[in-house]
């Protein structure tokens, strides 16, 4: 199980790293329009700032080292960003082929499970969170 902890915490990595370089090239534009209306700085510093944020939690993730911590932080960072989401959703934002309510609302109930891939992930979250506790098996 510690392996595919770790395989987990390293995909994570690897994904947060692609998707932070895609903040800062291709995908600048579309990450722009994420940016909520009421969010005092401009959308592109927003984009890159955390692009920048990815890219180091993806590095840390994919190092191995202090798992938790790192853990803890990418989660805040999943749960920092949530907003966004939920403003493209409200102001119905189509970008990254979101063009539908249904789309945008979708997306909405990924972020949690982020959320709980990087806890996990890391180990911050015991080993029996998602087990069957009728059985006790895993």
């Amino acid at each position: 199980m510690h392996l595919i902890r770790k395989l987990t915490q390293i995909l994570l990595g690897a994904t947060l790293i692609y998707t932070g370089t895609l903040h800062l090239t291709t995908s600048r534009m579309e990450f722009q329009a994420q940016v909520p209306p009421w969010v005092p700085l401009s959308p592109d510093f927003v984009v890159l700032a955390s692009g920048v944020v990815e890219i180091a939690l993806g590095l840390a993730l994919v190092s191995l080292q202090r798992r938790r911590e790192v853990g803890i932080a990418t989660a805040l960072f999943f749960i920092a960003i949530f907003p966004g989401n939920i403003s493209q959703f409200i102001n119905q934002v189509d970008a990254f082929g979101l063009d539908s309510d249904r789309a945008r609302a979708i997306r909405l109930l990924f972020q949690p499970l982020l959320v709980l891939w990087a806890l996990w992930g890391t180990g911050v979250l015991p080993r029996e969170t998602f087990t069957n506790s009728v059985t006790g098996s895993r």
